[in-house]
């Protein structure tokens, strides 16, 4: 063989080799080295590897409970026309009573803290009592007459007019008679003349 055509083909399998170490990892030592770097950084280590089992998430805890519940519910005052009442005259005929509301309440709690609360039952267990005011609409009639004043007992006979004393024994003041009772003139003789006080008769003694 010529020794142009050898050197040639010396080149070529040189070329060839090469290539066939660059395909096959088989490089020069350098590259050799970064191609092992390479592959050290892809593969994972033992600890990256195995990984924590997850603990599981607790389900939360829900539950209810119900309570009950009372509201007062204010009266009504109210008013009406009485006829049995005075004019201007008002009086509390029906004293105001307050009523019950009893409600139910359903409260929801998850984990213990209130999440819920819902009204499941409302119930009027008292009724209110209205307030009545009546207010008179009669006119009064008029006030009654007074009373007469019942005279004073009096100690005058009723047998004279002017006041001659009632006693055991009556003489005219100044005359000649003892008593015990006496009378100043002159009276007039309207009954009998029990004292005797007209002496001539003509109705007026002590003359």
């Amino acid at each position: 063989m010529p020794q142009t055509h050898r050197a040639a083909a010396v080149v070529l399998c040189a070329v060839a080799i090469t290539t066939a170490l660059g395909l096959s990892g088989c490089a020069a030592p350098g590259s050799t080295s970064a191609l092992s770097s390479s592959s050290a950084s892809q593969s994972p280590t033992a600890s990256e590897s195995v990984s924590a089992t997850p603990s599981p998430t607790p389900e939360p805890v829900t539950t209810t409970k119900k309570i009950t519940k009372k509201e007062a519910i204010p009266f009504q005052k109210v008013t009406k026309k009485d006829p049995n009442l005075d004019k201007g005259t008002k009086k509390v005929t029906t004293k105001g009573v307050k009523g019950v509301r009893t409600k139910t309440i359903r409260v929801t709690y998850v984990d213990g803290e209130e999440t819920d609360r819902k009204v499941v039952k409302n119930v009027v267990t008292k009724k209110p009592v209205d307030q009545v005011t009546s207010i008179g609409t009669r006119t009064p009639p008029p006030p009654p007459p007074p009373e007469p004043e019942e005279p004073e007992p009096s100690n005058c006979d009723p047998n004279y007019s002017g006041c001659v004393p009632i006693s055991s024994d009556v003489d005219c003041a100044g005359g000649s008679g003892n008593g015990p009772a006496y009378v100043s003139g002159p009276v007039r003789v309207i009954g009998s003349d029990v004292y005797g006080l007209d002496s001539d008769g003509d109705g007026v003694g002590c003359e």
